[in-house]
């Protein structure tokens, strides 16, 4: 039997437009119809919500642990269901937990929880991010310089065939890397971010040339944008066509920063939490300060969810909410080239869906 469900709201965004008093129709989790309200039959049972929102929900493409189980220290998969439960509440249907430069042991454990996840039906996990540990050391930020190193062709093919299918995106240096190793990389579908580097100008617009479609993070642990050097924060941000990531939590980046990438970025930029857990087991030692995380006193992580980043970078006049929920949604999903499925509500699309109030609190999550 087909189940059918109809969810009424004050407003609708698409992803694209605003929809005042629509209706969105579904089937065995599938839109079929975005129509006004007035529409729908008279004596059909709706879902309704009034005085409320509906729009896409979000992807997180980097975060690392939640619920007191960071994945590096427990590579299980109750740490991906913990951390898909954390991610819900944020909105968040769609993440990649990541594992920060490590022991190949303990990233080929977290590649393993993956699998095991998977293969339990688990859901909302959509493979591995690895950050690290081929960066540069003076970029490293809170990550451990006794494991940073230069990459080998052989090192790499190894993570590739131990992680086929389940290494989404790798996070790096580009000026540590061979282009043979970037070709190596990109040959098996998975994104290449350029992140913890110090590149010249010149190398990050090499690397980007390379099929570097991606950069971690902007304006932390990376070469600056200074007038005579512009760095891989200038190259970012100076390119037609890579995306990069930023953390607006207001400690990693001032707003007024987020707010200039924003101007020179456009739809190229995008969030992610960087969400860290707290944990005294490990090379990463997360302790909350305030609403940040420290490690060893260093800036480690944040305490962002993607609803809070939505209303700081409203509240903060990096974007109006439109544009501030393509930032969480969208955007992130155009970066992993799932756009077809995620960021956007249209017949067709399976029903992943976030009900705000009009103060933008999360008040709902929908997934048929």
């Amino acid at each position: 039997m087909q189940e059918r469900k109809i969810y009424t709201a004050s407003r609708v965004f698409t992803g694209e437009t605003w929809l005042s008093d629509h209706a969105i129709i579904t089937r065995n989790g599938i839109i079929e119809q975005i129509i006004p309200s007035k529409d729908v039959d008279a004596g059909t049972a709706v879902i309704p919500f009034p005085e409320q929102i509906i729009a896409p929900a979000f992807l997180d493409l980097q975060l690392y642990g939640a619920a007191g189980k960071l994945l590096a220290v427990y590579p299980e998969t109750d740490s991906l269901y913990r951390l898909n439960e954390h991610c819900n509440k944020g909105g968040t249907v769609y993440c990649l937990p990541t594992v920060a430069t490590n022991t190949k042991e303990t990233v080929f454990n977290c590649i393993d929880a993956i699998r095991h996840y998977w293969a339990e039906g688990g859901k909302g996990i959509g493979g591995l991010h690895i950050e690290g540990p081929w960066i540069h050391p003076q970029r490293r930020g809170a990550h451990v310089e006794s494991l940073i190193h230069v990459p080998t062709k052989q090192e790499v093919s190894e993570f590739l065939d131990y992680g086929k299918g389940i290494i989404k995106m790798i996070t790096l240096a580009p000026e540590q890397c061979t282009d043979e190793i970037l070709d190596l990389i990109r040959s098996n579908g998975i994104i290449i971010s350029a992140g913890h580097s110090n590149a010249t100008y010149t190398e990050a617009k090499k690397g980007f040339a390379r099929g570097i479609t991606t950069v971690t993070h902007l304006f932390n642990a990376m070469s600056p944008l200074q007038h005579r050097a512009p760095g891989l924060a200038g190259a970012t941000m100076d390119d037609a066509h890579v995306m990069a990531s930023i953390i607006p939590d207001g400690h990693h980046v001032d707003f007024a920063a987020v707010r200039i990438a924003k101007k020179a970025m456009q739809e190229r930029l995008f969030v992610i939490t960087d969400a860290v857990t707290d944990t005294t087991s490990g090379y990463y030692q997360h302790q909350l300060g305030g609403d940040k995380y420290e490690a060893g006193g260093i800036l480690s992580g944040s305490a962002l969810t993607m609803i809070k980043a939505v209303q700081l970078l409203v509240q903060n006049n990096v974007a109006d909410i439109g544009e501030a929920l393509r930032m969480c949604s969208l955007y992130p999903a155009r970066v992993m080239q799932i756009d077809h499925v995620f960021g956007m509500l249209q017949p067709g699309r399976p029903v992943n869906m976030v009900v705000l109030d009009e103060a933008f609190n999360l008040t709902g999550l929908l997934q048929d």
